[in-house]
């Protein structure tokens, strides 16, 4: 581990210094290296989904796991798609002239080494390695063991990719060993790792917060809410606590909680309900929600818990003062939305909810570094250094000030 961070330190150099030609050239030719290589790519995905069957992982896990043409030709255009997002390295802003006529900017620039542990699916090796690359990055990743050896393939793809195109040969390096004391190695290197970004399961994830001696971009979990507002219009409302919730229920941005005012609550709970529901949603509710629609009693645990299922949590409230209260307890900080057609209401809850995306009558699922216009993501951040909320091209850079002056000394 103390090579592979001496030769990302290295390749770090160059990046920096590489033209986006350059970068461009690299992650489409790693996009044309997948397509050349898929029987092998599939090939070696087998070994890891017989593996995978022999432990009795769960069809789910297996699914995440499993390369297909058709996900070798979506990582592909993942390629082809960040090839031509513009590029953040070098863009400088809010440069002015002070008094003293030196003239003072800020220059954005790469992070320098990324490290990324992350668990099951092999296209997150290849979605970091081309973000790092774009943002002018070195990259060390570390991908789940029960995906080795579909992760060893497409290290060799973009291996290929970088010496045809002359970038750095280390400036994307995948962990080659399924020991887990290389992760620990990882994250408590700081002198050639600058930050740690874990994608995976709440325990991977805590585990790196708590022992990393490296900054960590992260988040825990995802307990995301919908308020409908005394205000909200009936048919906004029900469109939007449907799809936060069913839209799919295993990700980080789903609504896990409905806050609904108690002068709406039972206009709203009865068809809400049904339609949950009609779709195998197992419904918990507080006493006040119960009375209106018969459901599982909600406990103080499950308020506090992200599901990733369909299990929804329900509380009725009495004004907004109390919806946002319930937030301030319960949420992780990852996102929230009010419904409502009272813009002062909406107005109080932007700016008294402290999430990293808080929104007004729109869908939680919304909270994506794609829908956002970022074109993709490396994950999302909780945090609020840095990076929060959906960390694109953008949150794997730095900003540094650059001075021009013309022989100027300080007086």
């Amino acid at each position: 581990m103390q090579t592979l961070g001496q030769q990302a330190r290295f390749a770090s150099r160059g990046m920096a210094m590489a033209t986006r030609a350059d970068k461009d050239a690299a992650i489409l030719a790693i996009a044309d290296e997948l397509e050349a290589n898929v029987t092998k790519l599939i090939d070696d995905n087998k070994k890891d989904l017989e593996a995978g069957k022999d432990k009795g992982l769960d069809a789910a896990l297996l699914d995440r796991l499993a390369i297909t043409e058709g996900g070798v030709a979506a990582m592909a255009e993942g390629c082809r798609q960040v090839a031509a997002l513009a590029d953040p390295i070098g863009e400088v802003a809010d440069m002015s002239y002070l008094p003293s006529g030196i003239q003072v900017g800020k220059m954005r620039v790469p992070l320098g080494v990324i490290g990324i542990v992350y668990e099951s699916r092999p296209n997150v090796t290849v979605d970091a390695a081309i973000l790092c690359l774009k943002s002018g990055n070195a990259t060390i990743l570390r991908g789940g063991s029960e995906a080795i050896y579909s992760n060893k393939a497409i290290a060799t793809c973009i291996a290929s990719a970088l010496a045809k195109t002359g970038l750095p040969e280390h400036a994307v390096q995948v962990v080659g060993t399924t020991d887990r004391t290389a992760v620990g190695e990882l994250i408590t290197m700081p002198d050639y790792v600058d930050v740690i970004v874990p994608r995976g399961g709440k325990g991977l994830i805590e585990r790196i917060s708590r022992d990393a001696s490296v900054p960590v971009i992260k988040h825990l979990d995802g307990i995301c809410h919908v308020y409908l507002d005394n205000e909200a219009d009936f048919t906004k409302g029900m469109a939007i606590a449907v799809n936060a919730k069913t839209h799919r229920y295993g990700v980080c941005n789903a609504m896990e909680t409905l806050l609904v005012h108690e002068d709406r609550a039972s206009e709203f709970l009865p068809p809400l309900c049904q339609e949950y529901l009609a779709r195998g949603v197992e419904l918990r509710g507080c006493a006040r929600t119960r009375r209106i629609v018969t459901m599982n009693v909600a406990t103080e645990e499950d308020w506090q818990t992200e599901y990733l299922a369909p299990i929804l949590s329900i509380k009725v409230v009495t004004s907004i003062d109390e919806a946002i209260e319930h937030i301030a307890r319960y949420s992780s900080a990852h996102t929230e939305s009010i419904v409502t057609e009272n813009y002062t209401s909406s107005r109080r809850f932007i700016q008294q909810v402290d999430s990293s995306s808080v929104m007004v009558n729109a869908s939680t699922r919304f909270a994506d570094g794609f829908e956002y216009g970022l074109g993709a993501e490396i994950g999302i951040s909780t945090d609020k250094l840095h990076a929060r909320g959906p960390v694109g091209l953008q949150g794997l850079t730095s900003q540094k000030y650059v001075v021009y002056g013309d022989g100027h000394i300080r007086q």
